[in-house]
């Protein structure tokens, strides 16, 4: 079935702007581009560039974004560091955003405020990408996280996914349950009490999705096909006594993995800190790494499609 390209041209700020059959197309464009030879794909960016501005530090979410691009024959500027840009000086936002819209085809943007990139998208004529709004959304992250569900597993509908950690200020989580309501799956939702899911966010999907809600990861994690766990984000406690009280509450160690499925999947958004044991990293359960370097291609799709009406 062909499917109609509904990406092009378009911002990336929310998954809930996509249909299911978009998110497959996004997953179909995935599979074509890990196919190509280099010469091949080069062609979907030549001459384009992308541009991007973050406010926040990031590693994989800006790296494979370049590294996408330049797949793609294009290149990429852009600001990872406000120290080193006008931001330092008190530049606004939005002045940022429409001098890096002269020189650039299409902005990702990571920012510390929620709707930041609906903002950003009212005042850009290019295509805007939301890498990371507050603790709103981070649809590409999502994108890839069910990329990666699909190739590891085979498929999505009928798992068990818990999701564990940080869920009131991970805004992986938010984008990850917005995408995952277009599938017929059962999810744990493991937190300490004061870290749980922000109730009025998840609202509009309570009734598309089975969720259930637990504080201790030892009684459910036998059940699960799919284990994603997050850090405690520290930054973003307004007090730090309170991070000090819930940090190092889960900890994936090879103990824990006794007692699970034997095809369990481990994944994590990264950066980690102490949540998952590096002695885990060897174990097969362990994918993480490749949820990583999934990144790269998806997102070489994505900037595909939003630059190219009609590339394959």
């Amino acid at each position: 079935m062909t499917r109609t390209n509904h990406f092009f041209g378009k911002d990336i700020v929310s998954i809930k702007d996509f249909s299911k059959d978009d998110l497959e197309f996004i997953f179909e464009t995935t599979d074509k581009i890990r196919k190509l030879k280099p010469d091949e794909k080069s062609e979907f960016g030549k001459g384009r560039t992308l541009g991007y501005i973050f406010y926040e530090p990031s590693t994989r979410t800006r790296m494979s974004f370049e590294a996408a691009m330049a797949s793609l024959g294009g290149s990429s500027i852009g600001i990872f560091d406000s120290k080193f840009s006008s931001i330092e000086k008190g530049e606004s936002l939005a002045d940022t955003i429409r001098i890096m819209d002269l020189y650039s085809d299409i902005i990702v943007l990571r920012h510390p405020n929620d709707g930041s990139s609906r903002y950003a998208a009212e005042l850009s004529n290019n295509p805007i990408i939301n890498a990371g709004s507050g603790s709103e959304e981070h649809p590409t992250q999502a994108m890839l996280d069910l990329y990666t569900i699909l190739k590891e597993k085979g498929r999505i509908n009928n798992l068990t996914i818990g999701i564990v950690g940080d869920l009131k200020y991970g805004r992986t989580i938010y984008s990850l349950l917005y995408g995952l309501k277009n599938y017929q799956v059962d999810i744990y939702l493991i937190s300490p009490p004061t870290l749980s899911v922000r109730s009025e966010s998840i609202y509009e999907i309570r009734n598309k999705i089975n969720i259930k809600q637990e504080n201790y990861l030892d009684e459910v994690i036998k059940k699960l096909d799919v284990l994603y766990v997050t850090r405690i984000q520290k930054e973003r406690f307004p007090d730090t006594q309170e991070y000090e009280k819930v940090k190092g509450t889960y900890k994936i160690d090879d103990k824990i993995l006794e007692n699970t499925k034997t095809d369990l999947s481990i994944m994590h958004p990264l950066p980690r800190l102490d949540e998952i044991s590096h002695l885990v990293d060897n174990s097969p359960k362990a994918i993480y790494f490749k949820q990583a370097a999934y990144g790269k291609e998806l997102r070489a799709a994505l900037l595909t499609v939003i630059l190219n009406e009609c590339p394959f």
